[in-house]
């Protein structure tokens, strides 16, 4: 390709929107242009190096044995309704009707598309297990798109599926996707900065689910992990070694004025009690089936709230922080409140609170607080549960190390759904005593700009991109120096384009009629790996330039010699990537 035909334009200065590294570049090379909040349109060298993505993504599919197909972006709104999910799902879905009148969709994932399918054409175990994939785009209305690539409204998936006749086939088909994922994310050139952790399995549902996560200080996501036991978990679900509470006497309940309490830090202080002695009292309104719930939940004065684990136990599909109005309807108050005689809300309590006894809470009255407020003798919780969200240096519930903690972008997440979606749509399959059975069934999924995106943030510099061999849009950029008196550049430019498409060689020419330093400046931002200098000096003495674009050396080649070079370093570069 010549770049003088290419629909692009690098930019010199950074756009004031682009906060992530990934989005800067990306960007500034022109590889995406914004067209609204959260879509993009990927223009010629962007969407070269999504398409190489895909293909490695299709070969390592084709490796887990999972075949490709294309399902459907708008969707009848009756396969969601089977399985509740349609009623479930709240702001995120794009919802719309069609001339006859009918919901519809577009798609934010496939499980149910996919569920339908397998209901119609598989009715034997004798055909499983089964794994299919698509890579398709995909709409979430997020109210928060951000970082470019990261997090979008549109976007396309790697999304895979497996049906299986029992657990015991998933449980040895998810250890081959597991490392089919692995493959892909070293090939892309991800491999040593992405881990696999423990996660929630969300809007998905399940049993067990990973993340693969991108190691990056400007990740969305806090990750938990143990050094010496290797264990790893999103902070959404992890989980920790919980100390050993000794339960005292219940003590009589005692009012106390707090003039000025408000939060934890004050109340203990005084009191002259330890946080570990009061209770936190956070509030929320959950969306659950459709409707609206008042949840009242408790944990530790030392601990924070988990927010996934709290919408988890209460089977909320959003949450949202509660209104000081609402916190006073259900009877609380807000900064001295406490679960005992609250009215029409759900009381969720962490294990500590539970286990321990004589904690210090709110006593719904502005100015004072309770003593000795105890689970069971002075109000009932609705749920009893593990609520914390664990942070480093608690102890590992593996082991009991101290955990560490990092932060991570997801790239990729993998569950083991079982009979979520094949229950609510009656997917089954005739046993081997020709009895109907639910199919069980995995889902595996690559967001494919993450990806993109994460292989930018880990591979640049200050001056641009540096692309993976195996991803940049292209292997060489032949760059054309042209004199104010042209010695035959262009021609021999041209000449050795030729032959190295000839070869086999992934190749740009910019052949623009610019100055070097535009040239060279662009090459950079667009950080192909492999740059061919063709100038009038080195011409004369049957000569060109070779740059690696990760190193700042530079070395003269013979011209003629020029293919062979070349085929030498594109294959170092891709086998440092094995």
């Amino acid at each position: 390709m010549k770049y003088s035909q290419l629909m692009t334009q690098t930019l010199r200065e950074v756009p004031s929107d682009a906060e992530a590294i990934s989005h800067r570049w990306a960007l500034r090379a022109g590889l995406i242009r914004p067209l609204a909040a959260g879509i993009f349109s990927f223009l010629p060298l962007g969407l070269r190096v999504k398409q190489k993505i895909e293909n490695i993504l299709r070969e390592e599919m084709a490796q887990a044995n999972s075949h490709e197909i294309s399902m459907p972006v708008v969707q009848p709104a009756e396969i969601w309704q089977e399985t509740g999910r349609w009623n479930e799902i709240g702001n995120e879905m794009m919802r719309m009707k069609d001339r006859g009148d009918r919901d519809m969709c577009l798609a934010m994932t496939h499980e149910e598309a996919v569920t339908d399918l397998a209901r119609h054409l598989i009715q034997s175990y004798r055909q499983l297990p089964l794994s299919v994939y698509q890579i398709q785009t995909k709409f979430r209305d997020e109210p928060r798109s951000r970082a470019g690539l990261i997090r979008v409204r549109e976007f396309t998936m790697k999304d895979g599926y497996s049906f299986h006749v029992d657990q015991e086939s998933l449980d040895e088909y998810y250890p081959k996707m597991y490392e089919a994922y692995e493959r892909a994310f070293k090939r892309t050139g991800l491999g040593g900065s992405t881990i696999a952790v423990e996660s929630d399995t969300g809007m998905m549902g399940g049993t067990e689910a990973h993340e693969f996560m991108y190691l990056n200080d400007g990740g969305e996501d806090t990750l938990l992990i143990c050094e010496k036991c290797d264990y790893r978990a999103n902070r959404q679900v992890a989980t920790y070694t919980r100390e050993t509470i000794g339960a005292e006497d219940a003590k009589p309940i005692e009012e106390v004025a707090t003039p000025n309490c408000k939060t934890i830090e004050e109340v203990a202080a005084f009191l002259n009690v330890p946080a570990t002695q009061t209770a936190k009292a956070v509030f929320f309104v959950g969306l659950t089936g459709g409707e609206e719930k008042f949840i009242f939940a408790v944990v530790r004065g030392d601990h924070e709230l988990n927010e996934t684990k709290l919408g988890n136990a209460v089977n909320a599909q959003e949450l949202r922080p509660a209104t000081d109005d609402e916190i006073r309807a259900a009877g609380a108050e807000p900064g001295y409140a406490s679960p005992i005689g609250v009215q029409n809300a759900t009381i969720i309590i962490d294990n500590a609170i539970a286990q321990g006894t004589n904690f210090v809470s709110g006593a719904n009255k502005e100015g004072y607080h309770n003593l000795n407020v105890n689970t069971g003798r002075d109000f009932e919780a609705d749920i009893i549960t593990d609520l914390v969200a664990v942070a480093e240096g608690m102890p590992c519930p593996n082991c009991a190390t101290n955990l560490g903690s990092t932060r991570g972008i997801e790239v990729g997440n993998i569950f083991k759904l079982g009979t979520n979606y094949s229950k609510g749509m009656n997917a089954t399959v005739l046993d081997e005593n020709g009895k109907a059975q639910l199919m069980i069934m995995g889902s595996y999924g690559i967001g494919v700009g993450r990806l993109l995106a994460c292989i930018i943030e880990e591979h640049h510099d200050d001056n641009g991109i540096i692309w993976p061999i195996s991803v940049a849009p292209f292997q060489v950029e032949i760059v054309v120096l042209t004199g104010k008196k042209p010695a035959g550049e262009l021609e021999a430019a041209e000449k050795l384009y030729e032959a190295l498409q000839a070869a086999g060689i992934d190749v740009l020419l910019d052949e623009r009629d610019e100055r070097p330093g535009v040239k060279f400046n662009d090459a950079d931002l667009i950080g192909i790996p492999i740059r061919l200098t063709v100038g009038a000096r080195g011409l004369a003495n049957g000569q060109i330039e070779m740059k690696l674009r990760h190193e700042s050396d530079r070395s003269d080649v013979a011209l003629d010699g020029a293919i062979a070079r070349v085929q030498d370093e594109v294959a170092k570069l891709i086998n440092g990537l094995k």
